[in-house]
């Protein structure tokens, strides 16, 4: 790769991993605005701390100068001399906005002096006046809840390796600002390993040879040492251990070495019967080399002063999300093809070849559920942002809201995730306006002062439901058929059930607010989010009751990629269901069919209603003696689904039908089977009368 390539996929790495540490400084703001935590402050420093380092060893030099002073205001909110006061909080919010546009090339000076002008401001101040009584009794439960907990304790002592590629150099990276980005952090011993360094003839300049190892004694947590070192991860080998030996004594220099993996114990044990100095005979004998037992020596003198215990370290890996896309295609066509040799195999009935596709089948089924899984997210990295977005809009409309949070751990699609964004907002700024209502207004209706709006997410199923419910005033039925009735959409003498009203609020250019403001009010937003839902396979319900709130509930399918499916036929065509909604197949006789005008199946001492693929579909020809009924669960309810034939599972890959056949009712997309023939993925909600 072309160094100027490589560099620029570190300057990309860089600001991929900044948008994370400025994600996780808004929503340690958030946090902190609703109370101090120490553990969410140390968070917060952090971020900064990292996002600060990293940012000048990179170019951003704009973005180091202008978080120093920010960092030493969130070093004092550490160490309790200021308190967390709500004027900081916005003020840091609108820092990390700032430092979000720098990242982005943009952020204007103007904006940047304004805000290091109140920053210093701060900086001048001594303890905030007027501080409300016991603060600082809370201050000192804070920090013994911090030392209990692991966030702050004595020194130890951390044996930190770091040995570069050689062409690290080419990539614009100086791991000397690395090694003083550690010494920031408590007292570093560094010794230097030159023993890979070529002869002056063969040595070229531009390739690092050198490694490093740094004896830190530091009260920092191992994440704060790991992060110094987060954006060379790919570049070089780093290796952190806390130094601990067991017994009371200090160990002697051979114990170390051998405890480091310097030398063998075996050789060790063989040179100390020589009187000289353990290091001087272990460099003549050609064990050890000097460097590392200047290392040893200096490990020994920092073991004298501080203990260690031991600790576990984690790696992972960042992937640009179009390798995991093309990863998914890949798996995709795999199983195609693998369906493909199935059949092959059925066709001509040859038993190795059974065997074979078998094991292909199996390895073939792993591998997507593997490469699926790696798309797969957290929805708290979606929700998180949300927080920011209530606050701003309930400060802007004079409310007091909070938004609470459930299921953040409930794991999504990559894709699903970011195409949820844009629904959810619309949800939660309607929830803000018209749900909540005003404080005043509230307490005289014997509501608490302070709304609340949760959002939470589960696995229901093979799906995931994410709900949104506000504990304001509900909809009005009434309000929204006249509205209905107002702009045509119904007519005024329609007989409508109050589920069915409350359906319009879904209806293109229906609006109940009373003004149009920067919030809502256009008869925009319901519609689409309905649509940009469905889109993605998925349902809206809705709930409110007058006076105590509203919920609206999204179901969406766990992936749009490749699904487990039951394949089943209909005279020639083939058609598949989600296996995961799929209870049960029985059968459903002529005599049956004619016995139940109603069309109802008994199962099990209940009837559940059925409809029949057949007639939805259109599909011509006879309905054979004996079909069979797959009952499928849809939400809370069974339903039938009746086919002539169920062939058995099939591995589904799911291809769009293109916006030629979106107003096609009951098809959510389509699949090729192994003979290349097309399969049509039955839409149950759509199915279901």
């Amino acid at each position: 790769m072309h160094p100027d390539d490589k560099a620029a996929l570190h300057r990309q790495a860089f600001l991929e991993e900044a948008a994370d540490l400025v994600a996780e400084w808004e929503e340690c703001m958030l946090l902190l605005d609703r109370g101090v935590d120490p553990d969410t402050v140390d968070r917060l420093f952090r971020a900064v701390h990292t996002l600060k380092g990293a940012g000048a060893m990179f170019g951003f030099e704009d973005l180091a100068a202008f978080l120093h002073d920010l960092e030493t205001v969130l070093d004092q909110v550490r160490s309790g001399e200021r308190s967390m006061e709500r004027p900081l909080v916005d003020l840091l919010l609108r820092s990390r906005d700032h430092a979000a546009a720098i990242l982005q090339g943009g952020g204007s000076f103007a904006e940047r002096q304004e805000i290091l002008a109140q920053m210093r401001g701060f900086l001048e101040q001594t303890k905030a006046a007027g501080e409300p009584a016991g603060v600082e009794e809370q201050r000192a439960a804070a920090t013994e809840d911090a030392v209990a907990s692991g966030a702050a304790g004595p020194p130890r002592l951390w044996r930190i390796r770091f040995r570069p590629q050689t062409d690290i150099f080419r990539t614009g990276l100086d791991p000397a600002r690395l090694i003083e980005e550690l010494a920031t952090l408590g007292e570093a011993e560094v010794i230097l390993h030159d023993e890979a360094v070529p002869p002056l003839t063969d040595l070229d300049p531009e390739s690092c040879h050198l490694a490093w190892e740094v004896l830190l004694t530091t009260a920092a947590p191992e994440p704060t040492i790991r992060d110094v070192f987060i954006f060379v991860e790919g570049e070089a080998a780093v290796r952190i251990e806390p130094v601990d030996y067991e017994g009371e004594r200090p160990p002697r220099l051979g114990e170390i070495l051998a405890h480091r993996g310097d030398a063998e114990p075996a050789a060790i044990e063989a040179v100390l019967a020589e009187r000289k100095p353990v290091g001087e005979v272990l460099v003549e004998a050609g064990v050890v080399a000097p460097a590392q037992v200047a290392a040893a020596l200096a490990e020994q003198r920092g073991l004298s002063q501080v203990r260690a215990a031991t600790a576990t370290e984690t790696a992972t890996i960042r992937v640009p999300a179009a390798k995991l896309d093309a990863l998914v295609d890949l798996v995709g066509g795999l199983v195609t093809a693998q369906a493909r040799l199935s059949q092959v195999a059925l066709e001509q009935g040859l038993g190795v070849l059974d065997a074979v596709a078998e094991e292909l089948e199996r390895l073939t089924s792993a591998l997507r559920d593997t490469s699926l899984g790696l798309r797969m997210l957290p929805i708290g990295s979606t929700f998180s942002r949300f927080r920011r977005l209530v606050r701003d809009l309930s400060a802007e409309l004079g409310k007091d809201i909070v938004l609470v949070t459930r299921g953040e751990e409930t794991e999504l699609d990559k894709t699903m995730l970011e195409r949820l964004g844009d629904p959810l907002v619309h949800l939660l700024r309607n929830s803000v306006d018209h749900g909540i209502e005003p404080p005043d207004e509230r307490v005289a209706k014997g509501k608490p002062r302070q709304g609340t709006i949760l959002l939470e997410a589960e696995h229901v199923g093979g799906e995931v439901a994410i709900r949104i419910t506000d504990d304001g005033r509900g909809i009005d039925a009434d309000r929204v058929r006249a509205k209905a009735v107002e702009k045509g959409i119904i007519a005024a003498d329609m007989a409508l059930s109050r589920e069915e009203i409350l359906q319009l609020i879904f209806a293109p250019g229906l609006s109940t607010a009373q003004k149009v403001s920067n919030v809502s009010g256009r008869g925009v937003g319901m519609d689409v989010v309905k649509r940009n839902i469905e889109a993605l396979r998925g349902r809206v319900f809705l709930a409110s009751t007058m006076g105590q709130g509203t919920t609206i509930t999204i179901r969406l399918p766990l992936t749009l990629a490749i699904i487990d499916g039951l394949l089943v036929r209909v005279e020639d065509a083939f058609f598949v269901l989600p296996l995961a909604a799929v209870e049960e197949t029985v059968e459903l006789t002529a005599a049956a069919r004619a016995a139940s005008a109603a069309r109802l199946i008994p199962r099990r001492g209940e009837l559940v209603p059925y409809v029949s693929v057949r007639e939805a579909f259109g599909v011509p020809g006879t309905p054979p003696a004996i079909e069979q009924a797959v009952i499928v669960r849809v939400g809370d309810r069974l339903l039938g689904v009746v086919v002539d034939t169920v062939v058995g599972q099939h591995q589904t890959v799911i291809k769009s039908l293109g916006r030629v056949f979106h107003h096609v009712r009951g098809i959510s997309g389509a699949t090729i089977l192994g003979d290349g023939s097309i399969a049509l993925i039955v839409d149950l909600p759509a199915l279901a009368p």
